[in-house]
């Protein structure tokens, strides 16, 4: 069975931040202070007014993320060099728009053919790896504390000892192996720890190595600071002048699961984006990186594992550009590991050994199953009622000896709406509904070695 997302972790506040703000770069006002050569800039410049005509400063501005001093360091000399020139001149200082010559444009073309990428000035590979140093979360003040992870692990899956392991792992920067059956709730409880990591961090566009440029923000994946943090972050980046080539982030949570292979560990060249795309666990730097499904992925569990907690270590990954040239990027990450293998049967001892902690994930007890199906209710908006959940629990996990796996009630709920939507009424929850729904939920014969199935033979 495919293990569902039966809690939203969207919804979950994350822990108050004592130390919110990261120590943000200031915003350069030369380009000496970008640490970036010049004809780099030059190139964007051109390239984005090749594509894009006559362009304000402004724009130039908004889409290259440099300040205007540092712009108009660039587009003088681009001037004096017959490249561009003034289209329009305002009434103030800033408000001007340039475009390219016959031979800015000449030149601009051949820029393209070289590499198609217009976006965001980068920083240099120096400049992410002191700010990734600086706000590694194992360096911080403030860790995940026991209360918080109490809250996310709740009665639902504090099993004996659970808690302390945890807390543990997250504590000592440790890796951590969540194992048990499919649906018991290890990639939802995975995401969930990884809401706990405290603070924000700043994420540069992209970075600059020699000639190449590495995307490495994504939206998608490099989430804006949460609703109760945004107008504190608004209020710190305005109260100071800060290099806007970084985008202040919540610590990434990266996952992963069956889709990973060897080529997704390494950088990606993006033709149609004229740059190399950055492999997964380096986007996952100051965050969480959650391999799910492990065993399943293209590449064997041993040579994952070795690919990275060896890196992880040393806390930098060797990643290769053409030519044979290799770069040490950052490697500083939380990582968890989730499985419904057999850890002994997935992994030799020495490989075991130096996964840091090892928590088994299995059904719930009884009243935290109970709890988490009125939870869900609550969440399905289907009114709770105690008849049905008793049926559920007694004769149909009681008798067929299906365990109480953290899955089922958000499935068995959606099936209930399922049936209701189709029949165009309300979504109840009735002993025959309840039924319906587990029957669609499990083939007769899906069953332990208890079941009616057996029984029946």
């Amino acid at each position: 069975m495919t293990e569902v997302d039966y809690s939203s972790t969207e919804s979950m506040p994350r822990p108050a931040d004592a130390n919110l703000m990261p120590p943000l770069p200031p915003q350069p006002k030369s380009l000496r202070e970008t640490g970036l050569e010049r004809q780099l800039v030059v190139e964007l410049i051109a390239k984005l007014m090749f594509v894009g005509g006559k362009t304000h400063l402004s724009v130039l501005t908004t889409r290259l993320r440099l300040s205007i001093n540092v712009l108009r360091e660039v587009l003088d000399f681009m001037v004096t060099e017959q490249m561009a020139e003034v289209a329009w001149r305002g009434e103030s200082d800033i408000d001007v728009q340039y475009q390219l010559t016959g031979a800015g444009k000449q030149r601009a073309g051949a820029f393209l053919e070289r590499c198609a990428y217009i976006g965001a000035a980068p920083v240099t590979l120096e400049a992410y790896r002191a700010m990734v140093a600086r706000q590694s979360w194992q360096a911080q003040e403030q860790r995940v504390a026991s209360d918080d992870l109490a809250a996310v692990l709740g009665g639902a899956h504090a099993g004996p000892g659970m808690l302390d392991m945890v807390g543990a792992a997250l504590h000592s920067g440790r890796s951590l192996l969540l194992y048990g059956p499919p649906g018991s709730g290890k990639s939802t409880l995975a995401l969930q720890l990884g809401q706990l990591l405290h603070g924000l961090v700043a994420v540069p566009y992209a970075i600059v190595v020699g000639q190449d440029i590495i995307q490495l923000y994504d939206a998608a994946q490099h989430l804006p600071p949460a609703p109760q943090h945004v107008s504190h972050a608004r209020q710190a980046l305005e109260r100071r002048s800060t290099d806007i080539r970084w985008v202040l982030c919540q610590r990434p949570v990266i996952h992963v699961g069956a889709e990973l292979d060897a080529g997704m560990l390494e950088l990606r060249q993006d033709a149609s984006g004229g740059c190399y795309q950055a492999p997964a666990h380096v986007r996952a730097n100051n965050g969480m990186l959650i391999v799910d499904d492990l065993g399943r992925q293209r590449l064997g569990a041993p040579e994952l594992l070795t690919r990275l907690m060896q890196p992880l270590a040393r806390g930098v990954d060797q990643l290769s550009l053409p030519g044979g040239v290799h770069i040490g990027v950052p490697f500083d990450s939380a990582l968890v590991l989730a499985t419904n293998l057999a850890p002994g049967e997935l992994l030799d001892a020495a490989l075991l050994r130096r996964i840091g902690y090892k928590v088994r994930v299995g059904p719930l007890a009884d009243s935290a199953y109970r709890a988490l199906f009125r939870q869900q209710c609550r969440v399905a908006g289907i009114a709770f009622d105690e008849l049905a959940l008793n049926y559920l629990m007694q004769q149909l996990h009681g008798a067929q000896g299906r365990p109480l796996l953290a899955s089922y009630p958000h499935e068995l709920l959606a099936r209930i709406a399922d049936f209701a939507g189709f029949a165009g009424s309300d979504a109840q929850l009735t002993v025959a509904s309840v039924e319906q729904a587990w029957n669609s939920l499990f083939a007769s014969c899906d069953m332990p070695a208890t079941s009616l199935c057996e029984r029946i033979a």
